[in-house]
């Protein structure tokens, strides 16, 4: 792996050889350092540049004095002109460079309070709020790709409390928090085992039987007509009270929107895809013997994933420049197609594929490159905050969701907040992070959701004793608010990955998990190369301390 500024001057690049690659892949996302390990895997010259001194491009863990750079405006700037080719003549004739812009995905960022210092100790992750479950395909490509090798993982041993009626609840996502669960009535703690009963039962039903002609109770499957229904109207029909229906849907399920309310198929969440998340929740319980509840967390943060998967291209043959910038697409005139890039050194490399992170404004070869984004895309609207104490006494890590309409009535989807310690080596001893994020389609109500989570979990500091406490309804959650000391609340756009001639990569999403990034991810290389298996089970590196059953 190279470094453009290994000479000192960040104008000595290095000159790479060769000159032409099938793939050439600009910035180190997740979603770029998967595609690249694929396209190594499947036997691809791959070149990997990133204008960053470090790897994770827009998916990476920064310090957080380096934040404000990524939010401002002025990380989107437009690249710099392209330099003077340094290809041949003969080469240079047949095609000609089409400048990169970058587009602005930042927006409405607000800050307040003071980071306590040393403040290079705390790390942020440009992800937001969101975490792996044990059992879900990040898990088993970093199996297969030998990536768990590279990142260690700690469980979020605190599990997830539920924000309704004014106070947090434990959520009962098992029969044993069931058991536990002190606040559920005998009544109540029967009917969630028997809809427990019904979902495991369906699962093995479906995983064994196959097609199966039988179905309800007798054969253990859920009935198609059933799996067809809005989830929220699946859960009525088992008799389950609203409480409870909703830590199905938005603590469990993780449904985004309000299921009551939704104007639209793609946010309406239907039974069968409920069940097929529940099942998800339920086997990550189950999967590593040394991580506590479903979900787990890397190290150090996530940007530590795309080194994985980059450690794993390079294995494979694939070449790494960091400090490189990309200024210009390379534009074949006469098939009306590109062809490569030119980097900041001046330097052309053609390949055959081309792929970009999604800071890059394509321009498009038919209309003005601007056209292209005339659509309103979606947004996230995220919150970063750092406190004294924990939500959850004695516990490093909690999951906490709001579901819609339980902060305010305009609130139309979940909003989730993930809180996290110096066990995961994000922050100093003594001091806590908070991720919050949850999607919008308008920027003004984003953060207004944000905000008022902020104010539900903390008080600010100095503020009147009486007014620092959240009803709590077990003994396992402080009464007392954790003191605010810092926070940043700032809204981001969300673009989906797109192929073509050139590969544009999507960008973190709204979603607590990385299961929608991956199956963009996997749609684009199976667009590209139709006839290559994406990261087969045999490609990984073998190691000797090898443990597949291991959360760490």
């Amino acid at each position: 792996m190279a470094d453009a500024s290994a000479g000192g001057f960040p104008d000595d690049y290095p000159t790479i050889d060769p000159t032409s690659f099938d793939v050439v892949v600009c910035g180190t996302g997740l979603p770029e350092s998967i595609l690249a390990a694929a396209c190594a895997a499947a036997g691809k010259t791959v070149l990997h540049v990133d204008p960053n001194p470090f790897y994770g491009s827009l998916y990476s863990s920064v310090p957080l004095p380096s934040l404000p750079s990524f939010l401002s405006p002025g990380s989107s700037a437009p690249c710099p002109p392209p330099s003077t080719a340094t290809s041949s003549p003969a080469a240079a004739a047949s095609h000609s460079a089409v400048h990169l812009d970058r587009r602005c995905l930042y927006s409405e960022v607000e800050t307040s309070g003071t980071v306590p210092e040393p403040s290079n100790r705390f790390t942020v992750d440009l992800v937001g709020s969101r975490v792996l479950y044990c059992a879900d395909e990040a898990v088993d490509l970093l199996l297969r790709s030998g990536g768990n090798n590279h990142v260690e993982f700690k469980s979020v041993e605190g599990g997830s409390l539920l924000y309704w009626d004014g106070a947090l609840y434990p959520v009962p996502d098992s029969k044993g928090a069931i058991f536990m669960d002190s606040t559920l009535k005998p009544g109540m703690k029967t009917l969630l085992f028997s809809f427990f009963k019904l979902v495991e039962s369906h699962i093995a039903a479906s995983s064994s039987g196959g097609d199966d002609e039988g179905q309800g109770e007798a054969s253990g499957k859920i009935s198609e007509e059933d799996l067809d229904l809005p989830f929220v109207e699946f859960l009525k029909k088992q008799r389950l009270p609203p409480k409870i229906s909703a830590v199905m849907l938005y603590a469990i399920a993780m449904a985004d929107y309000d299921q009551d309310a939704a104007d639209s198929s793609e946010k309406l969440l239907t039974t069968r895809d409920g069940i097929k998340s529940i099942a998800l929740y339920l086997s990550s319980i189950k999967r590593f013997a040394n991580a506590e509840g479903a979900f787990i967390y890397p190290m150090y943060g996530h940007g530590e994933l795309p080194q994985a998967f980059c450690r794993f291209a390079a294995v494979k043959g694939a070449l790494y420049v960091l400090r490189m910038p990309v200024t210009a697409l390379l534009l074949d005139q006469e098939k009306k197609r590109y062809i490569g890039t030119r980097l900041a050194s001046g330097q052309d490399i053609l390949c055959q594929q081309l792929i970009l992170d999604p800071s890059f404004k394509i321009p498009s070869l038919d209309i003005p490159s601007d056209v292209s984004d005339s659509n309103s895309p979606r947004k996230v609207a995220r919150g970063i905050c750092i406190t004294s104490s924990s939500i959850k006494q004695g516990k490093s890590s909690v999951l906490v969701v709001f579901p819609p309409k339980s902060l305010q009535e305009q609130q139309a989807a979940a909003v989730r907040v993930l809180q996290l310690s110096s066990n995961v080596a994000v922050c100093p001893p003594g001091m806590f992070m908070a991720y919050l994020s949850t999607p919008c389609t308008d920027a003004f109500l984003g953060k207004q959701c944000i905000n008022k989570a902020i104010e539900v979990l903390f008080s600010a500091q100095g503020s009147d004793d009486s007014e620092g406490h959240l009803e709590t309804t077990s003994e396992n959650i402080e009464n007392a608010k954790p003191t605010l000391i810092w926070n940043c609340v700032y809204v981001q756009e969300i673009t989906q990955g797109t192929s073509g001639t050139v590969l544009s990569c999507p960008m973190p999403d709204e979603n607590l998990d990385y299961r929608n990034t991956l199956e963009s991810t996997k749609k684009l290389f199976t667009d590209t190369y139709p006839n290559e298996e994406f990261l087969p089970r045999n490609s990984a590196p073998k190691y000797a301390d090898d443990d597949s059953d291991s959360a760490e």
